[in-house]
């Protein structure tokens, strides 16, 4: 079997490194949420081509974390928390459409530039703008792809709006989809979600990011 000589993998570790960490800052200071699209551009800013050298998510994610412990410390666990308690308010508003808590104000790496990511369950996405409506608050409707199986991508209703400052971005799955999660399209997982009951034992720990 042919390998590649050690120098070579370790300078294909190194670029995707590089790619990393710049891919991360541009997440915690620029703003960018896409993962896909921040390794694209860090690759970019940094004169690398080559495709084979992109770092996977879970790389700039790890990137991300370090870049928070290094450079915001104290600002990102107060925001995670803020952000937290919020999602505990949108979460009670939401109740009886089972909501859950997914994305980076769950693991723990959100910031303030992260949203508040929901799960709702209505087989009608109307019975959710209904009670949108009946409050007064305005939203903005999307529609967003996810892996619902290895073999089967699925596309489903988003609801966007704003609370206090936040984003609170609710993504409408009918009542089935309380079984099984969608996948995480960087490890085909099952994506992490967690209840209420959950978040609020989250929100009660001392506000550290996840490491």
């Amino acid at each position: 079997m042919h390998r590649r000589p050690q120098s070579h993998r370790g300078g294909q570790q190194d670029l995707r490194r590089r790619i990393a960490v710049e891919a991360a800052r541009l997440i915690a200071d620029e703003g960018m949420r896409d993962f896909q699209a921040a390794k694209r551009k860090a690759a970019m800013r940094l004169g690398i081509f080559d495709e084979t050298t992109l770092p996977r998510n879970v790389e700039i994610d790890d990137a991300l974390r370090e870049h928070q412990r290094l450079f915001q410390s104290v600002s990102q666990p107060q925001q995670l928390g803020r952000l937290r308690a919020a999602a505990i308010e949108a979460m009670r508003f939401m109740v009886r459409f089972e909501p859950r808590l997914v994305g980076a104000v769950l693991d723990g790496s959100a910031d303030e530039q992260s949203s508040i990511r929901l799960h709702v369950f209505a087989d009608d996405v109307r019975e959710i703008i209904m009670l949108l409506d009946d409050h007064r608050i305005p939203y903005e409707e999307q529609t967003r792809t996810l892996r619902s199986t290895i073999d089967r991508i699925d596309d489903y209703p988003v609801l966007l709006l704003s609370a206090g400052g936040d984003v609170i971005d609710l993504t409408v799955f009918p009542l089935d989809g309380l079984r099984q999660a969608p996948l995480d399209r960087d490890s085909s997982k099952p994506m992490r979600r967690a209840a209420l009951a959950t978040v609020e034992s989250l929100a009660t720990e001392a506000p550290t990011p996840a490491i």
